[in-house]
């Protein structure tokens, strides 16, 4: 928040995690899978305590998908709640920052084994990218 406050930002990106769920242990609690690209977070609500998440603005997350189409990038889609991340807080500076999510997948999070794929890395690095080479001074990122 304060780098936030600082800083003034027309939107933000926040660059996370997202828990992959494609071992047995897990399999039921969503569709994110280690190599399939990157996440973009539809939603995310923390409740123990913080009762804070994050639901991106349609405009963030087209620009998100829009961008991964033309860098031909595997995007997918996310939603988890008992997790959030520094986004919840960035889009409550001032009248609100647009702020979206975009993790990689990785599995046994905060641990010291936790894995991730190298290529879902690099395609999250290329995503940011186009995004940035994609904006557009003074384009609208705010809620409709």
């Amino acid at each position: 928040m304060v780098a936030a406050q600082a800083l003034k930002p027309d939107c933000a990106i926040c660059i996370d995690i997202n828990i992959a769920a494609d071992t047995p242990d897990l399999k039921d609690s969503n569709d994110i899978a280690l190599g399939a690209g990157p996440v973009v977070s539809m939603y995310n609500f923390h409740g123990r305590g913080t009762l804070n998440g994050t639901i991106p603005p349609r405009r963030m997350v087209k620009w998100t998908r829009e961008a991964a189409e033309a860098a031909h990038i595997s995007l997918q889609r996310g939603a988890m709640s008992g997790i959030l991340t520094d986004a919840s807080y960035v889009q409550l500076v001032d009248s609100g920052i647009p702020t979206i999510d975009i993790g990689f997948p990785a599995r046994y999070s905060h641990s010291a084994v936790e894995v991730c794929d190298m290529q879902d890395l690099e395609q999250v690095a290329r995503l940011i990218v186009q995004m940035v080479q994609m904006a557009k001074p003074g384009a609208p990122f705010g809620r409709e």
